[in-house]
C-alpha cells in the first residue's frame, strides 16, 4: 500500500472518529460548544458591524446546521480522495463516496438517539448528504482544473 493511499484512508477514519466524538456528546455539552462558537462569531461580527442585531438562539441553530454541512463536506472530499488514490475511477468513485457518506450520516443520527438529550433527525441526514455532495463536486472540479493545468504545462 502506498503512503498516500494509507494517509488518505487514515484521514477518512480520523474525520469519522471526530464526527462520532462530537455526536457522542450529551446535548448540554454539544450546546455549550456551539453556543461558544456562536458567541465568538457574534462578537467578531459586532466589531465589524456594530449595529448588527442577532437572535442568538436562531443564529446558534444556523451554526449547528452549518457544522453538520461542513463536517460532511470535508468527509465527502476525504472519501473521494481516498477512493481515487485506491484506483476507483470516475463516476464509480462518486457513487461509492456518496453511499459511504449517506450511510455514515444515517448511522450518526441513529447513534444520537442513544445520547442524553440528543435526537436523530432526517433533516440532519439531508444536510449532511448535501454537504458531502458539495464536497465531492468541489473535489471533482478541483481535480479537473489540476489535470487541465498539467496538460497545458506539458504543451
Amino acid at each position: 500500500m502506498s503512503i498516500k493511499k494509507f494517509l488518505s484512508w487514515s484521514l477518512v477514519i480520523l474525520w469519522m472518529a471526530l464526527i462520532f466524538h462530537l455526536s457522542h456528546q450529551p446535548a448540554t455539552v454539544s450546546n455549550e460548544l456551539s453556543t461558544g462558537i456562536t458567541e465568538l462569531i457574534v462578537k467578531t461580527v459586532e466589531k465589524i458591524a456594530p449595529n448588527a442585531e442577532f437572535d442568538i438562539r436562531s443564529f446558534n441553530n444556523i451554526v449547528r446546521k452549518n457544522a453538520h454541512f461542513f463536517a460532511y463536506l470535508v468527509l465527502g472530499m476525504l472519501v473521494i480522495n481516498a477512493l481515487r488514490r485506491s484506483g476507483v475511477p470516475g463516476y464509480r468513485s462518486v457513487l461509492i463516496t456518496l453511499g459511504i457518506c449517506v450511510l455514515y450520516a444515517i448511522s450518526d443520527e441513529i447513534h444520537q438517539l442513544f445520547i442524553p438529550g440528543r435526537s436523530g433527525e432526517v433533516r440532519d441526514v439531508l444536510i449532511d448528504s448535501t454537504g458531502a455532495s458539495l464536497g465531492v463536486a468541489i473535489y471533482w472540479a478541483a481535480s479537473r482544473l489540476v489535470k487541465g493545468s498539467k496538460t497545458k504545462d506539458r504543451n
